[in-house]
């Protein structure tokens, strides 16, 4: 069988370097500009070692995302060691929560927030 690994996730923003200073001052995202053989500017993110790619959406171009939930992908987890620190501290930087911290079996508490363009991330710890 063919071996799959992860390579990268791909937004969509109508500002990407708003979008991508958003990552970076929130989740601590190293943000990585390319400049392409055409002359423009890429704006990509690395996220806790996961590519995300910034792609400018244009007026027409793309349409608003859905609410949540909705059929295809629905949101994207990240690992958080103490969820009551990460709280604080997102809280503290201004991050909507669209689900409070939520213990949902012993060991494991879960968190919504909500990213720009309504991009739905969780925020996991176990154990």
């Amino acid at each position: 069988m063919v071996a799959f690994t992860w390579e990268h996730v791909h937004l969509r923003s109508p500002n990407p370097e708003e979008t991508a200073q958003w990552y970076h001052d929130k989740l601590g995202a190293e943000i990585v500009r390319t400049k392409m053989a055409d002359g423009s500017d890429r704006i990509d993110l690395n996220l806790a070692g996961q590519k995300v790619f910034v792609a400018q959406a244009d007026p027409g171009q793309a349409g608003e995302a859905p609410s949540s939930p909705y059929m295809g992908l629905d949101h994207f987890g990240m690992t958080v060691t103490d969820m009551a620190e990460a709280v604080a501290e997102l809280k503290a930087k201004g991050v909507a929560f669209t689900m409070a911290p939520k213990q949902i079996r012993p060991g494991t508490t879960i968190a919504f927030i909500a990213a720009p363009q309504n991009v739905s991330i969780e925020l996991i710890q176990r154990g």
